[in-house]
């Protein structure tokens, strides 16, 4: 008995390519952050001897301890080595954002114009939710 043949979606098949890429891209940059790190190949902003004292206290007050700032902030600290591994965080947090746009053409092209607004619709709430701007959580 032959096994039944399943077509999927181009669009579908444009995402998961993208998002399997840029896993594996995100995978590797942690990999690496991670290294910088726990190798001291640049100073972190709080020495790791220190780093315990912190752990216990709410984030208000880590903040306030530590200089550091919410949000955004930590893009001005990548030259430390405890804040370079956001970079790959971030990245792997992205990552939807860049598949919507990378399946946008493929909707347009098949003049999907419910699932073209949808992505549209995803890419902006995405974009508005990282961006910081509702202050919304805990920042």
């Amino acid at each position: 008995m032959q096994e039944p043949h399943i077509k999927i979606a181009e669009e579908q098949t444009t995402y998961a390519g993208v998002l399997d890429t840029g896993m594996k891209a995100g995978l590797l940059i942690i990999i690496f952050t991670f290294a910088v790190y726990v190798f001291n190949l640049l100073q972190p902003h709080i020495p790791n001897a220190e780093i315990s004292r912190y752990w216990s206290l709410p984030v208000h007050q880590y903040l306030q301890a530590t200089g550091v700032h919410a949000g955004w902030s930590w893009l001005h600290m990548l030259g430390k080595g405890d804040f370079l591994n956001f970079a790959g965080i971030a990245f792997l947090a992205g990552i939807s954002i860049i598949c919507y746009i990378r399946i946008m053409p493929v909707l347009i092209a098949k003049k999907d114009t419910a699932y073209t607004v949808i992505a549209l619709l995803e890419i902006l709430v995405l974009v508005l939710a990282a961006s910081g701007v509702l202050r919304s959580g805990g920042h």
